[in-house]
């Protein structure tokens, strides 16, 4: 009896592809609570996304009729789009638990707080977005933090160069 062909393996469907980051918002906030949330999309903002082109940068999350709203992202038309196409920076859905958005609205309220977008990627074939609950950072606070981070590379070169000895 002849043995069945093992088919190739492909990658692993729940790994995350990421397509943006938002590494200004590490920079300019103060991270304090992240969660993973859905997005309502057309059809040629999930093709766009899959060719690996958006921009977080400017994004936040807002409120309106008790529901969050993913504002300011860029996801550029589809170059293959029809009169179809969507628009580059339109309001889009953020899906998500109801506790989970009294949870964050509540917390927005407070002085200094907002919400933005860390990492949008696929997982399982689904678009999802890392949000933040965010405190803007003053600027003498990004400078102590580039310090910091500037001591510690050059704390781990000497300890490397005292390795190789």
């Amino acid at each position: 009896m002849a043995k069945k062909a093992k088919k190739p393996v492909k990658d692993d469907p729940k790994a995350k592809k990421v397509v943006a980051n938002n590494r200004k918002a590490r920079h300019d906030y103060l991270i304090e609570d992240v969660i993973e949330a859905g997005l309502v999309l057309t059809g040629t903002e999930v093709k766009s996304l899959r060719m690996g082109r958006a921009s977080l940068v400017d994004g936040f999350a807002d409120e309106r009729n008790g529901e969050l709203w993913l504002e300011n992202v860029h996801i550029p038309e589809y170059l293959n789009g029809t009169w179809t196409n969507h628009a580059a920076r339109r309001r889009r859905k953020l899906l998500m638990h109801r506790h989970e958005i009294d949870k964050l609205l509540s917390k927005t309220r407070e002085a200094g707080h907002t919400l933005v977008p860390l990492s949008m990627y696929f997982t399982e074939g689904r678009v999802k977005v890392e949000i933040a609950l965010a405190k803007g950072k003053k600027q003498y606070d990004k400078r102590q933090a580039l310090r910091e981070r500037q001591d510690n590379r050059e704390a781990e070169r000497a300890m490397s160069l005292r390795r190789a000895r």
